[in-house]
């Protein structure tokens, strides 16, 4: 019943259509025209349309559902991408195609306008596809580096992101030039309309910039734990505009990207091994043999903590109240709860082996010495003193008799 259409006579359809089939008398009215065509070819065009629909859906199932199991035997190639785009194939874009298909039952008009619907659903079902790709695509590659670089799931996230603009920018453009729209012109306005709205919008931009910048130069990532100015925690996400950070009582806190980059980071994830500098104070009395052992001991204690590198132990200085030790080593690993519990034990034996050795640890205290160079100059003060308070005495009697 399909006929081949010229746009030079539209009537040879109905014609060449009742050549075909002899029609009895009484389905004469099947020749009545509607719309450029005969009720013939309406109903042949409903036919079509409905088979051609579902076996269009049956199709794309079955061939989706052979790639899928060919996938489950050999993951990871090229046949499971395939499966995964005809799952992403959408029953609006088979209808249009069915529909197009019917259409060449009817006048050349009606094939040349679905057609067009066609061309458009097509770039519409090949965005989704390219989407879909991309995401795919990205998706292994961060599974794969995930391990060994957390940090790349928010780079997958931003690629993709500007993957997806890409791709449905181009089917825009694609899209108008189908239906006849000059680019050029709409391209020019696209420039200026988008400078005005990137000086209206700048500092959504300069997040947005500086996103891609914490992406790819990776000053931290997914998991690195961060000191900003006086906060501090880990970090959960670094979107488009904000990065958002774990602290260690609980809440979320939330960071401007651009402030983040204008900002001083410290990031502790990156570090390697923990240099750990204390001092402590020992009395004034404690004794110039026990003091010259200190150190040593000092550094037999550290030695003996697991993952801890000892560096020095000096007598530093002479202090108010005490006589200060300065003690410097490295934790070899930068876990900070290993670092508590190095120290914690470091500070229990040196308090068992200092209290061992007879030495006591200083705390602040004030002595007041009073030193008179000779005798007489105690008697003179004594004799002040006792002169005042007789003097003092013999006021209160006066009083008391007036």
């Amino acid at each position: 019943m399909i006929h081949l259409q010229t746009a030079e006579d539209e009537e040879a359809t109905t014609f060449l259509v009742s050549e075909l089939i002899d029609l009895p008398p009484w389905l004469r009215f099947l020749e009545f025209e509607v719309l450029g065509s005969s009720l013939l070819n309406w109903v042949v065009a409903a036919l079509v349309l409905t088979l051609a629909y579902p076996l269009l859906r049956f199709l794309v199932a079955f061939v989706a559902g052979r790639l899928e199991s060919l996938s489950a035997r050999t993951p990871g190639r090229v046949d499971e991408l395939a499966a995964s785009l005809l799952r992403e194939t959408k029953g609006a874009v088979l209808f249009v195609v069915a529909l197009w298909l019917a259409s060449l039952t009817l006048s050349p008009s009606w094939a040349e306008r679905m057609w067009l619907l066609v061309q458009l659903a097509v770039l519409v079902q090949l965005a989704i596809w390219a989407s879909r790709g991309v995401t795919w695509l990205l998706e292994r590659y961060r599974s794969r580096q995930l391990d060994d670089d957390p940090g790349v799931a928010t780079a997958v996230g931003a690629m993709g992101f500007l993957g997806r603009v890409a791709v449905w920018a181009i089917v825009l453009l694609t899209a108008l030039a189908t239906m006849g729209v000059e680019i050029g012109p709409a391209l020019a306005g696209l420039g200026v309309g988008g400078i005005a709205i990137a000086l209206a919008v700048q500092n959504i931009l300069g997040d947005l910039f500086a996103s891609l910048s914490i992406i790819f130069d990776r000053p931290f990532v997914i998991g690195d734990f961060i000191i900003v100015g006086d906060l501090l925690g880990t970090v959960e996400h670094v979107g488009l505009k904000t990065t958002r950070v774990r602290a260690l009582s609980g809440e979320q806190l939330v960071f401007s990207n651009s402030d983040l980059l204008n900002s001083r980071v410290r990031n502790f994830k990156r570090m390697e091994q923990r240099r750990i500098l204390f001092r402590f104070g020992v009395q004034y009395d404690t004794g110039y043999e026990r003091l010259r052992k200190i150190p040593g001991i000092v550094e037999e204690i550290i030695n003996g903590v697991d993952k801890t590198r000892f560096d020095r132990a000096h007598f530093a200085d002479f202090a108010d109240s005490a006589l200060e030790f300065e003690v410097v080593y490295f934790m070899l690993v930068p876990d900070f709860n290993s670092y508590m519990d190095a120290q914690q034990a470091i500070n229990l034996e040196l308090y068992r082996r200092l209290e061992e050795l007879g030495v006591s640890f200083a705390f602040p205290t004030r002595t007041l010495h009073l030193h008179m160079e000779k005798p007489e100059d105690i008697a003179l003060a004594l004799g002040q003193s006792e002169s005042a308070r007789e003097e003092g005495g013999e006021g209160e009697r006066k009083e008391g008799t007036g």
